[in-house]
Parts: C-alpha cells; sequence; structure tokens
C-alpha cells in the first residue's frame, strides 16, 4: 500500500509528534526561522508547515510571531524543561491515569503535555501512558472550555483580572446569567464532580466565590492587574473545604455508621477536622466541621441506609426528603 503523501492523513498520534518537532525546532531559534528552514527540519513540505504554524496558534494556542517571513515562539510562552527522576515521572504517570479516569472532554493541553511525560519514561511506563493519552484523545472535546482554561492560565500566572459570564441556573432554575469580574486565585480539579473550578475574589460579591468551569458561558482577560494573596491562605481555606467549595458558612456535621460498614470508614481520613468514636455497638460516630453541606451531602447520601444524620437538622431533614422521593420512585 501507498503510504499517503499528505501528513495530516496520519494518525493523531503522528500529527502532535510533528507540532512537537516544529515547536522544538522554533525554541532553539529565537531570532526566529523561516518556513523553508522549517520545513527542512522536519521534512515536511511549506504547505504542511504552515498548517502546522496556523494550527499551534489556533488549536493548541500557542503563542507565535512572525515577522518578513520569520515565525519565532513569543519570549516566555514555555516553562523551563523539568529534570525528573524516575520516581518523580512515575509520579506525574500516576496523575495522568487519575485523569484519564475522572476527565470526560479532552483537553488538548492535558494531552500534549503527557506526551512529553511519555518521551523520557523508560519504554514499559511509556506505552501505558501512551495508551492513557489514546484513551483521552478518545472523548470529545469542549472547544469552550479548552480557551477558557488556557485564558484563565494566562490570568492566574500574569495576576490579571477576568471579566466572565457565568450560568448560575443550575441550582436555581431561570435564574439568569450575570456578569463578574473576578480575581483568579486558584484553579482546582475536583474527582467527585469531573470538573475544573475557579476559585478568586468576586467584586460583585465582594468575597472569595468558586465557579466552575463548565459554566462559565464567556470569559475574557481584562487589562487590570491584582496583588493576590498569601498562598498559604487560599490552601488553609481549601483544606477546610470537603472537595473544592471554601466560600460557605461552616457548619457542625454528626454522622452515626453502622457497624458493619464502620471498618470501612475509619480506614480513611475523610477531612482534616474530623472526630471519630466507636460505640459499645460496633458503630462509629463521626464529626466533622465542613464549609456548606452541598458537597459532604452527596458523600452520605452514597452510604445509603448505613448512615444516619445527627447534625444538623437541616441536612437531615434534606437527606430524608431525599430518600423519601427515592422510595416514592421506586
Amino acid at each position: 500500500m501507498t503510504p499517503p503523501s499528505d501528513p495530516l492523513d496520519t494518525t493523531k498520534h503522528d500529527r502532535l509528534a510533528r507540532f512537537y518537532r516544529v515547536l522544538r525546532f522554533l525554541a532553539a531559534h529565537p531570532e526566529g526561522a523561516s518556513v523553508d528552514a522549517v520545513a527542512g527540519f522536519v521534512g515536511m513540505s511549506r504547505r504542511t508547515v504552515y498548517r502546522d504554524l496556523r494550527a499551534l496558534e489556533g488549536e493548541i494556542g500557542i503563542p507565535l510571531w512572525s515577522d518578513r517571513g520569520r515565525w519565532g515562539i513569543v519570549e516566555g510562552a514555555f516553562l523551563p524543561p523539568l529534570r525528573l527522576t524516575l520516581d518523580e515521572a512515575v509520579a506525574f504517570f500516576f496523575a495522568a491515569r487519575l485523569t484519564a479516569q475522572f476527565a470526560d472532554r479532552y483537553d488538548p493541553d492535558t494531552g500534549a503535555a503527557f506526551q512529553k511525560l511519555a518521551e523520557i519514561l523508560p519504554p514499559v511506563v511509556a506505552q501505558h501512558l501512551e495508551r492513557t493519552i489514546d484513551v483521552l484523545a478518545s472523548r470529545p472535546q469542549d472547544e469552550r472550555l479548552t480557551r477558557n482554561l488556557r485564558l484563565l492560565a494566562r490570568a492566574w500566572a500574569e495576576h490579571r483580572v477576568v471579566e466572565l459570564t457565568y450560568d448560575a441556573a443550575t441550582y436555581s432554575p431561570g435564574r439568569p446569567p450575570r456578569r463578574s469580574r473576578v480575581h483568579p486565585y486558584l484553579i482546582e480539579a475536583s474527582s467527585t464532580t469531573r470538573a475544573l473550578y475557579l476559585m478568586g475574589y468576586d467584586e460583585s460579591r465582594g468575597a472569595i466565590r468558586t465557579f466552575k468551569l463548565q459554566r462559565i458561558l464567556e470569559l475574557s482577560l481584562a487589562p487590570d492587574t491584582f496583588e493576590p494573596p498569601d498562598p498559604a491562605v487560599i490552601q488553609e481555606g481549601l483544606a477546610r473545604a470537603w472537595g473544592v467549595i471554601a466560600d460557605q458558612e461552616e457548619v457542625e456535621v454528626e454522622l452515626r455508621f453502622d457497624a458493619e460498614i464502620a471498618g470501612l470508614v475509619t480506614e480513611t481520613t475523610w477531612h482534616p477536622t474530623e472526630r471519630v468514636t466507636r460505640e459499645a455497638d460496633g458503630s462509629v460516630l463521626w464529626r466533622a466541621r465542613v464549609p456548606g453541606t452541598l458537597e459532604i451531602r452527596r458523600w452520605i447520601l452514597q452510604w445509603g441506609a448505613q448512615v444516619e444524620v445527627l447534625a444538623p437538622p437541616e441536612l437531615r431533614d434534606e437527606v430524608a426528603a431525599t430518600y423519601r422521593q427515592a422510595g416514592a420512585r421506586y
């Protein structure tokens, strides 16, 4: 069989590998390089190189410059290379596997990062990572989410204010989207909801708020900058959260777990403030202080009838109402 003449007909893996070679050549020539020079290095036609350069800008978001026939990478676009030990690289492999388990959309930047990691891993580990990349790449893309994430990453790094339109109708049906200016303090991932969240100061609320990236309808960078708080303060607040929501009033939650699952509950530390007491009948009293009850309520419900909410009364009523509704449905 005659091999395809146009590299665009090859696999996605080959295309990413070609992108990497183009970027590597441009990175080695900070003064810029002609299209002919790039084509000679990657072994492709001028037409293919032009396509790749446009794809690197438009699809992947690499900041490139062009001037009088020469192309280059905008200064500061790339971070210094990592020098990882084998154990450190394997730790990144675990992160890739967790991403593959929980991500329901494919992010090209994540795929490119894992592709670079695979190139420095031992073959036996790299092969598993390659399969992980294939799994991720088979999932649908969310172009709006990818664009917003790239803008937020830049705003986060440069301490830039962002202006966004947020869809808050999930918990308040009929509520119109709202506009706000936000100071990005942190971008956090949640394995529970399989989503990314922006934590930052919301000027319209005058307080720190949490925004789910999938609900950000529009986002743009403002020219204004801000002075970020001490990262320790943000991390301390996040450590008190059950998941990613740290901007709610703290409440004391008290639960009783049946003896049959006491061992399963106590073998894991679920929250830094938890206090666990074994009862004479083998059951477990579990207490913790968490910001709000939205996230912990989901966790409570997954234990079914083997857990009872003792406090606060509002949470007990909400869980009981959920089970009544479920019972009526079934």
